[in-house]
């Protein structure tokens, strides 16, 4: 039936009531569009949950997708320094002959925020409620966050998930027909511009050069690397 928290509580069918109806009626599922709601800061992203849970959404599904650096809770992993991703890769790939029992018990987190909504006892979350479940249930709240995407109605994340290409691809973000909110947009520019950039350092452009001279020097795709040699000695 109608919600009563905005205009459609009036009961009167519009035409797009009526098409989404014959829709129904041929057995075609209506499409109903995610929300991404992209923000700077992570810390942003737990101010906008908590003042969520205040309204009268706060039983809609959602999850929050955020770095292993904030949803890792491997012992091993989720200490080390730079490296998480690579070691979480090689966990699950069981390069060192082990792999990652958290990860295995995704099903775990994502059963028990089901089972909350079927009984009404679902409300807005946090990176770190999902994170103290993940470690009371001994299940990879990261992947968790990822599965629960698929039937969230409300996805919230950084900006870089939404506008760097390479993210949206390795999170299987679609955002085709979706709906995007964008908090403190004037800030789009620099993150835009930081998922185009790549740093980096002179001794790795003096590596660079010296393997493009060997190339050359041996008669290698010369049309190819000497430009790129080029490049490396005006840089340096």
């Amino acid at each position: 039936g109608p919600c009563t928290e905005c205009s459609c509580s009036s009961g009167k069918e519009t035409d797009k009531d009526t098409r989404n109806t014959k829709k129904k009626e041929n057995g075609d599922r209506s499409f109903v569009p995610k929300i991404f709601f992209g923000t700077r800061t992570h810390k942003q992203i737990s101010q906008i949950t908590r003042e969520l849970k205040r309204t009268a959404y706060s039983s809609v599904p959602m999850t929050i997708l955020s770095s292993r650096d904030y949803t890792c809770i491997h012992p091993v992993v989720s200490s080390s320094g730079s490296n998480r991703n690579e070691m979480c890769v090689e966990l699950l790939e069981g390069k060192h002959g082990k792999s990652c029992l958290y990860y295995h018990g995704v099903h775990k987190l994502s059963e028990h925020h089901a089972l909350q909504s079927a009984h009404r006892m679902y409300q807005a979350w946090d990176i770190e409620d999902l994170v103290s479940l993940g470690k009371k249930l001994r299940a990879c709240a990261y992947f968790a966050a990822r599965e629960l995407m698929v039937g969230a109605d409300i996805v919230f994340c950084p900006y870089n998930y939404l506008l760097d290409p390479q993210i949206r691809e390795s999170m299987e973000i679609n955002l085709k027909g979706q709906v995007v909110i964008l908090d403190e947009a004037h800030n789009i520019e620099d993150c835009a511009r930081e998922s185009v950039s790549y740093s980096v350092t002179e001794c790795q452009l003096r590596v660079a050069r010296e393997e493009l001279d060997f190339m050359v020097n041996n008669n290698i795709r010369q049309k190819d690397h000497e430009p790129l040699r080029a490049v490396c000695c005006s840089l340096t």
